[in-house]
């Protein structure tokens, strides 16, 4: 049985196909059309998929999409009818930068976009999921047999945060707040309100590290904490439950936390500790929603999704911080994630499957032959060596003991929004300049930003506060103090790491190659950021040649071929591809 996932109408589109209960496939579009965060009907993704695999939409059984529009068209009328009048300023396209009001009419549009492309005869039956049920779907593969799921996002079809239980093949919602009680939503506006785009929500939870708490116990006034585990965002300070984005806060916030910063202008203390009082009352949220929780339910195991899963300082405090014994995020937590848990939800929750699978590695991209990437390096006019995997691991770890910079590209792409072992550059973690040389000559982002630790799992313990694995860099744990200065690279300001576990049975050369370093170096960890310059992550390889020959990376590696030249004429050629 073919099950189709697809996320149209709203940003992070893709498509995912379940085969018997089996991931087979989960292509973010982005990837393929190359501009982040899209919203574009995924075309492009659902092409390869088919093309890759020889399925014909006649193969599909049923299609699922992520969003309920009954109960969204229920949600738009209540908060249309709340604040009358001034709540119809939300009906304007400006007021809205994620899920348009127009999504309400997205089964139509979906057929008429598959019927045009494959014909509207026999067409696959099309059922909804409710937007959180589809988050909470990821429980299925998750390692746990019971589990509590907690959800928080910008917001879904009736809420923004909502809380299950899962047992075997089943789930069950608990609760749900209400749909402006949002701590993603709050996050995302102030995030724009410090002058970064909205989906930057990552770079303010970095800049928080740098800012003190100067505005702390005013922000508390934001978010209040309320009997039972539950939260209220304080109407007092919003203007984003009848503006949008419009107006995103009242003036009363503003008075208290100074007027919207302008992206060219340059960060202040001001700025960095707006940042750091977001994070710290977000935190302070979160953990109070999680200790009633785990009060409230037996379960030791918890499964976080939803975009405010992706804070990994956050996560990583309610391990520290709280009684949870296990808690596991996947890769694909935020909405590209939710075009597979439909299909999940589909397969276990309404048809009674058994779960078969664990989710133990990320890699349901795209592929490559070792003839596409000949073909690609002859087509850039790139000379290459082939090396056998021995040769190829000794070179590469040499490199990396070197502190040089490697562009590393291999098997499947990784799914989520962080590079994980397939797509990455990697470099040494001993040396502290190595972040400045990737930002000056690759990366081209704030400086206050971090990069990634890759850790053996076997070693985690020993570097870092931490002793479960994290595959998917979902956790953001303290150092030991002894080992800041051992891979400085990999320490944020604060003490943390956003580390990735890798295990030997996930990634068998990605793991071989962090043991070669360590035994160079004898460290087993090397730094990972992901493959790309201020682009989406590289898909193909066309996209990681033309990175590497627009950047000063010192190595590509293109499967098990070494690339270390850079012929004029190829540069010159691969700067007007991308600019055109």
């Amino acid at each position: 049985m073919h099950i189709l996932g697809i996320t149209t109408e709203t940003h992070d589109t893709g498509v995912a196909i379940l085969r018997d209960g089996m991931p087979l496939v989960v292509y973010e579009e982005e990837r393929f059309n190359r501009e982040k965060h899209t919203k574009r009907f995924p075309q492009q993704a659902l092409a390869a998929a088919f093309d890759g695999y020889g399925l014909k939409l006649s193969d599909i059984d049923v299609i699922t999409v992520p969003w309920n529009m009954n109960s969204y068209r229920r949600t738009i009328g209540r908060i249309l009818t709340r604040k009358l009048p001034h709540s119809l300023n939300l009906l304007w396209p400006e007021a809205r930068k994620t899920t348009a009001l127009g999504a309400a009419n997205m089964p139509l549009r979906l057929k008429t976009a598959l019927g045009r492309r494959y014909g509207f005869q026999n067409l696959p039956r099309l059922v909804q999921i409710n937007h959180h049920n589809a988050h909470a779907a990821v429980f299925f593969v998750s390692p746990f047999e019971e589990a509590t799921i907690l959800i928080m996002d910008g917001y879904g079809d009736e809420s923004a945060t909502s809380a299950y239980a899962g047992k075997g093949n089943r789930i069950e919602k608990l609760w749900q707040d209400d749909f402006f009680d949002s701590l993603g939503m709050l996050y995302s506006c102030v995030t724009e309100h410090l002058g970064f785009k909205v989906f930057e929500e990552g770079t303010v939870m970095a800049l928080a590290a740098c800012g003190g708490p100067t505005y702390l116990d005013k922000f508390r006034d934001v978010v209040r904490l309320l009997d039972g585990g539950r939260i209220a965002i304080n109407r007092d300070y919003i203007g984003y439950d009848t503006h949008g984005f419009m107006r995103p806060f009242a003036e009363k916030f503003v008075g208290l936390f100074g007027p919207a910063r302008r992206r060219e202008d340059p960060l202040t203390d001001h700025h960095r500790d707006l940042a750091f009082a977001l994070q710290a009352v977000v935190e302070e949220a979160i953990i109070h929603i999680v200790r009633e929780l785990s009060r409230r339910h037996p379960s030791r195991n918890l499964v976080l999704s939803g975009g405010v899963a992706l804070n990994c300082v956050a996560n990583a405090r309610i391990l520290r911080d709280t009684d949870y014994e296990n808690v596991w995020v996947p890769p694909i937590a935020s909405d590209s994630g939710v075009c597979l848990g439909s299909t999940l939800y589909y397969h276990h929750q309404t048809l009674g499957h058994r779960r078969e699978y664990t989710m133990n590695h990320p890699f349901f991209g795209i592929q490559f032959t070792d003839d596409q990437i000949i073909e690609a390096l002859n087509a850039a006019g790139l000379p290459y060596k082939r090396l056998s995997e021995s040769d190829l691991l000794r070179t590469v770890a040499q490199d990396l003991a070197a502190s040089r910079i490697v562009g590393w590209f291999q098997g499947r792409a990784e799914i989520g929004p962080r590079a994980l072992g397939n797509r990455s550059i990697l470099s040494d973690a001993r040396s502290l300049k190595i972040k400045d040389l990737i930002n000056a000559r690759i990366k081209h982002r704030e400086a206050f930003r971090p990069f990634a630790p890759a850790v053996l799992v076997e070693k985690v313990s020993e570097y870092f506060e931490f002793d479960q694995a994290d595959p998917f860099m979902t956790m953001a744990p303290r150092l030991r103090p002894n080992k800041v200065d051992v891979i400085p690279a990999a320490a944020h300001v604060d003490g943390t790491g956003r580390l990735q576990t890798v295990e030997r049975t996930a990634n068998p050369r990605y793991y071989a190659l962090i043991e070669q370093y360590a035994k160079l170096t004898g460290v087993p960890v090397v730094l990972n950021t992901s493959f790309n310059r201020q682009e989406p992550i590289v898909n193909t390889p066309k996209e990681a040649i033309s990175c590497y020959l627009r950047t000063e990376m010192d190595v590509l590696v293109l499967g098990d071929f070494y690339i270390t030249e850079r012929p004029a004429q190829a540069m010159e050629k691969a700067q007007l591809a991308f600019a055109a």
